[in-house]
């Protein structure tokens, strides 16, 4: 059977009996590249076609690799019109493989990662992919929470204050080097949190290459993927972010010419355009979303040449170079507040 530093086929196998799974043939394991988070594996026998995922081997940034979360969430999404794999088995505390992991039946389609693979499509198919992707988002959003058994899923109130925090903590534990802006825009941010905000579902990593779009449709989006930091909170952070990946510099976070940067894409209003369109939302103070959008990803960057340093790169280049990125968000999060 294969084997994979992050990922053995005896324990996979062994996860599956006890899901009463029995693989027909050798289990086939394939790391699947472009991650910069967890890992994520292609896994085959002779019959079925499975992804695995599970947290970086090295230089884990807490609450940031939650495979708990990514299962109870994509699990209570199955029976809702928002598109997500098939679930199939978890190892909640990695009794079996060693770290947590999911593994989840395979949804073939497209996945857009690359300015290379956006090609590929037509500019209205351009077009018809960022519809279906505020489409999905607006499904995410209006899904009532409570009905589909995610009630306890987390605390929706006063998530904006807590991410400013979150951020701001994990800034002291993956920071390479002195960085006081970072602290700034904290502040900043900390000083005018949305007293009201609706909550829902949100996904917290939103962008067309976490999404698989129908192999002949792209007006169509398949499933949502990488789970990892959905919560219950305010949607605004998820449109937020949304924009904000579209900021050029995310290429070289991701160490390739990103798709979701391509100016073939709506601009930023464009996609703000569509959201409140599709769901009458009111932006509020839509300069702090910006602001903690641009916080989020600055510490993420950082957080990726971190986990390089420390080994637990998932095979994608240039992540020790990532950090070099988070400058700029934080630039454009104090610009963003004005």
């Amino acid at each position: 059977m294969a084997e994979h530093p992050g990922l053995q086929a005896e324990n996979l196998q062994r996860l599956l009996a006890a899901n009463n799974i029995e693989p027909v043939g050798d289990l086939r394991i394939e790391l699947i590249s472009g991650g910069r988070s967890n890992l994520t594996f292609d896994v085959r026998d002779d019959r079925n076609h499975w992804v695995v995922r599970r947290p970086p081997m090295g230089g884990l940034t807490p609450s940031a690799h939650d495979m708990n979360r990514e299962w109870d969430v994509t699990s209570a999404l199955g029976s809702t019109a928002v598109p997500v794999p098939q679930t199939v088995a978890i190892d909640r505390d990695g009794e079996f493989i060693g770290a947590p992991c999911t593994v989840v039946e395979f949804v073939d389609g497209r996945v857009i990662r690359s300015v290379e693979d956006l090609s590929a499509l037509t500019d209205d198919e351009v077009t018809a992919s960022a519809d279906a992707l505020v489409k999905t988002l607006a499904d995410l959003h209006a899904v009532d929470y409570a009905e589909v058994g995610l009630a306890d899923f987390g605390r929706p109130e006063g998530f904006a204050g807590r991410q400013v925090k979150l951020w701001a903590r994990q800034w002291d534990i993956v920071q390479t080097r002195q960085l006081d802006d970072v602290e700034k825009l904290a502040a900043a941010l900390s000083e005018r949190v949305p007293a009201q905000a609706r909550s829902t579902i949100v996904h917290g990593d939103f962008r067309i290459d976490n999404t698989i779009l129908d192999p002949t449709d792209a007006g169509r989006v398949a499933a949502v993927v990488d789970w990892e930091m959905a919560a219950l909170g305010d949607p605004l952070t998820d449109l937020a972010l949304m924009c904000v990946y579209r900021t050029p510099v995310f290429s070289s976070v991701l160490g390739f010419d990103a798709a979701w940067t391509s100016d073939r894409y709506p601009d930023d209003d464009g996609f703000v355009e569509r959201y409140v369109a599709a769901t009458g939302a009111d932006l509020g103070d839509w300069a702090f979303y910006l602001g903690l959008a641009n916080l989020k990803l600055g510490v993420i960057a950082e957080g990726i040449t971190h986990r390089a340093l420390a080994g637990g790169s998932s095979g994608a280049d240039g992540a020790e170079r990532a950090a070099q990125a988070t400058g700029e968000f934080i630039a454009a999060g104090l610009r963003a507040l004005g």
